[in-house]
């Protein structure tokens, strides 16, 4: 084992995270911003870069990117400018990106906030550098079926972006992926961004280095190119172990910049990492400085939406809930907004909040489908509850008539008719049945006889089974009580 094998490094992360906005319109024209449009259908000369057109700036943007920055706690500055960003690649058409960049007196939209996540219990608060407003490029698509050609969309051109860039807080993978779950949902709550890395509407960067205890940070490596949260994750993991492997064989890492092959689950260098001075920063002569004044900051941060946290300590203390429950309610806007309209008409919110973390969501993921995808109304699942709650139908039927209400967007009442599901409450019915699983189970009645418990629950088991479970709970565990004496 060499010298450097025995060094307990530590994890250095910084994420520089784009995040594309929730506007009907590009960042400096007019077009509609659209995912899964026609290849090259929502373009026009401003974001095509062609000679003469002129940049005008989306108010909308700005807005919501004041608005991330505020629910971020960040300093937003009164004035900040518009740069180009000079690099010449095929999704580029101006041959530069207009963004806004942090040098000397030229500051971006806002600086200095934070945001805390919980790792294992703990509290940790990682700090934002920046957050500032950019448009995207376009895409390529590389095509094996052109002769080893790669085709352009334009579309995404000058799409509006927000980078927000954090500072290198983050000690391991899992709290990059904390992060990011906490950043997703802020953003969402705060009715900014979709965030769905599937489709490109939030996209990250990480920078990567190793620390020698007590040292300055090493070396650090970009890596792009990571679909999903998950994908994070697992490539920081595999770049930190490249890393100290490198490390521990004496050699130097490189400042490279580096891509995530999901399939093979390794990172592979692609280029020399870029410096700030490579792409020639200097002012977009097209457009003015971006001036905020207070009353315009006032105004946004009085139309910020309830941010995650809020709505998670009011269901604490309006609702009753736990923790736990109010933290699962309020992972997306979808489900914070369902759970309330679903109270609004069955007012047992532990109830309400037990079904939807429970049953609702373990359907969703079976699907691989949002609370907001699904053709559910809050009122049929009131509907459903309500069924129990007036003895119409056991819990464990209404497993059954979820998925089918679900599944088939049909009202529960309507199901429970057509299928027959409707419990059996008369007490003549019930003990014939108890009378004939106690006779065929013989062994554990006689438990039950002798005080096991257990064998009690094999036995109302037995008449669940036997009822399709729509006998009465209540009834049933009566009867066989009397039946065996218990």
């Amino acid at each position: 084992m060499t010298k450097e094998a025995a060094v307990a490094y530590g994890t250095v992360v910084g994420l520089e995270i784009h995040v594309q906005l929730l506007t009907v319109s590009k960042m400096f024209c007019g077009c509609a911003v659209s995912f899964g449009a026609s290849p090259n259908t929502r373009i026009c000369p401003v974001c095509l870069g062609l000679p003469g057109s002129l940049p005008v700036l989306n108010r909308r943007a700005v807005e919501l990117g004041l608005r991330t920055a505020l629910a971020l706690e960040c300093r937003v500055h009164p004035r900040s400018q518009f740069h180009r960003k000079n690099y010449f690649y095929p999704d580029i058409p101006k041959g530069y990106q207009i963004s806004q960049y942090e040098y000397a007196d030229h500051a971006p939209l806002a600086t200095d906030g934070h945001l805390d996540i919980s790792v294992d219990g703990q509290r940790r608060r990682i700090r934002i550098r920046r957050v500032h407003l950019e448009e995207d490029t376009g895409r390529l698509v590389h095509s094996p079926d052109q002769h080893g050609g790669s085709l352009i969309d334009y579309n995404r051109s000058g799409v509006p972006l927000m980078e927000i860039v954090t500072h290198p807080d983050l000690r391991a993978p899992a709290e990059a992926r904390e992060f990011l779950t906490a950043l997703r949902r802020l953003l969402q709550f705060a009715e900014v961004s979709t965030g769905r890395m599937e489709e490109g509407t939030l996209r990250c960067d990480a920078n990567v280095s190793l620390q020698r205890p007590g040292g300055p940070f090493g070396t650090r490596t970009e890596v792009k190119n990571m679909n999903s949260i998950r994908s994070v994750e697992r490539a920081l993991a595999f770049e930190v172990e490249r890393q100290r492997a490198v490390l521990a064989r004496g050699d130097s890492v490189a400042q490279e910049t580096r891509h995530w092959d999901e399939r093979r689950e390794v990172t592979f260098g692609s280029r020399s990492k870029e410096e700030a001075q490579d792409y020639r920063y200097f002012p977009e002569p097209d457009l003015v400085p971006l001036v905020v004044d207070d009353n315009w900051l006032e105004r946004v941060g009085a139309e910020l939406p309830e941010l995650p946290a809020a709505r998670r300590d009011r269901f604490i203390t309006a609702y009753g809930l736990s923790v736990y429950d109010a933290d699962l309610l309020t992972t997306a806007p979808s489900v914070a907004a369902f759970f309330e309209r679903v109270v609004a008409l069955f007012p047992q919110p532990k109830t309400v909040a037990n079904w939807i973390t429970g049953d609702v969501t373990a359907y969703l993921n079976d699907i691989g489908a949002g609370l907001d995808q699904l053709a559910v109304s809050p009122g049929r699942l009131a509907s459903l509850l309500r069924l129990i709650e007036d003895g119409t139908i056991s819990g464990r039927i209404a497993k059954e008539v979820l998925v089918e209400m679900i599944r088939e967007d049909r009202d529960p009442a309507a199901i429970v008719e057509a299928r027959g599901l409707t419990q059996i409450r008369d007490e003549a019915a019930l003990s014939e049945i108890v009378e004939k699983i106690v006779a065929d189970h013989p062994g554990p009645a006689a438990d039950v006889r002798a005080g096991k418990k257990a064998a009690m629950g094999f036995l109302m088991g037995q008449i669940m089974k036997a009822t399709g479970g729509r006998a009465n709970p209540e009834t049933a565990t009566r009867l066989l009580r009397r039946r065996l004496g218990a």
